[in-house]
């Protein structure tokens, strides 16, 4: 299916930086968009920030975009995209909820284990140290002060994605680092640290 003539003519106003065919995709799609994803999340906030996070990728790859069927099907398709990721993260965010429930079920108050508790800070400490500074900042944002994705994208005027990459590459880095730790324990205070 090819595009019709004034997606046609939107799009290759798009690709040659016309800000005016930006403006009328992003009246025409947005509040469609923000509806499809707000109906699946039920979150305003993140479905504002998935959005706006849609539209700002549409003007920065405006001129390597590829779009055959509709600008509507493409921005659909990315918001499809963005929810993924969103889903992704919470069920990420829920596994470390549990495994840091099962981790506090089974603690006790033993002077070893306190030992034992304080050395892993140091350890995780010492490898979030390694990583370049703006990956620290992001996995300090997340893990320590309990900032949500969109929160440190806004605090850090980057991308919710560089953000999610950032914690990636972090939690990749310990998980390395501190594999002669339990599994559990790694995966426990990656994210509940202070």
């Amino acid at each position: 299916m090819n595009l019709d003539s004034e997606d046609s003519r939107l799009l290759i106003a798009l690709q040659n930086g016309d800000t005016d065919a930006f403006d009328s995709i992003y009246h025409r799609m947005a509040g469609k968009l923000l509806q499809y994803i707000h109906s699946r999340i039920h979150n305003k906030e993140y479905s504002e920030e998935m959005v706006q996070e849609i539209f700002v990728s549409l003007w920065v790859r405006r001129q390597e975009i590829d779009i055959h069927s509709s600008i509507d099907a493409y921005l659909y398709a990315a918001a499809k995209y963005q929810l993924l990721s969103y889903i992704r993260a919470e069920n990420v965010r829920h596994k470390y909820a549990e495994h840091f429930a099962i981790f506090a079920s089974m603690q006790s108050e033993n002077t070893e284990e306190l030992i034992n508790l304080t050395d892993l800070k140091t350890a995780i400490e010492e490898h979030v140290s390694q990583l370049p500074p703006k990956c620290q900042q992001v996995f300090r944002l997340s893990r320590y002060s309990g900032k949500t994705i969109p929160e440190i994208a806004q605090e850090m005027s980057i991308s919710t994605r560089t953000v999610e990459n950032y914690i990636t590459q972090a939690l990749r880095h310990l998980r390395q680092a501190l594999s002669h730790y339990p599994w559990i324990v790694v995966l426990m205070f990656v994210h509940v640290i202070r």
